[in-house]
């Protein structure tokens, strides 16, 4: 929906060593010691989300079953209970692709919330389940913190895609 007060971007292509390269930064990000800690966002169930939404032909539900395999693998975790989530998250986000792309940047943040909300509650229960030891709800509070950065991950991960606005006032796009 463009409105005159913000500017409309025409997107480069974007470069799969670029997405390969956010993977493996959201991924590195996961393994810092901060993931233990309550509010400590999943960084690869975010910017999974980011791609399956803005690239889905590109980051599917294949790229999101190893990413969850290599979550498993670093938590030491049932094997499997990462890639089920991530799998189902990058599901969901491919579905709702199409719709979300047409709101700004916070409305998407409230279409995304939903869907991490689900992707944890799903590690949740297999964690429960498997182990039959529950987090307890505060858990749920790294999906808010998560959707409180989807602006600036937003921002980042578009940036090398964006054209200057009036780059070459001689071509007509």
């Amino acid at each position: 929906m463009p409105t005159a007060n913000r500017p409309q971007y025409i997107l480069l292509p974007v470069s799969p060593l670029f997405i390969a390269f956010s993977l493996t930064c959201a991924f590195m990000l996961n393994l810092l010691p901060w993931g233990r800690w309550v509010g400590a966002p999943d960084f690869a169930a975010l910017v999974l989300v980011f791609w399956g939404i803005h690239q889905p032909r590109k980051v599917g539900i294949g790229v999101a079953f190893s990413m969850g395999l290599l979550m498993d693998v670093h938590d030491a975790t049932l094997l499997g209970e990462h890639a089920l989530s991530y799998t189902l998250l990058s599901y969901l986000a491919i579905m709702i692709h199409r719709r979300v792309l047409w709101f700004p940047v916070i409305t998407q943040a409230m279409h995304v919330f939903p869907l991490l909300l689900f992707a944890q509650a799903i590690q949740s229960i297999v964690r429960l389940m498997a182990s039959g030891r529950w987090a307890g709800w505060l858990q749920f509070i790294d999906s808010a913190v998560a959707v409180a950065l989807w602006p600036l991950i937003t921002w980042l991960l578009l940036a090398p895609q964006r054209r200057a606005i009036d780059r070459d006032h001689t071509r007509p796009i």
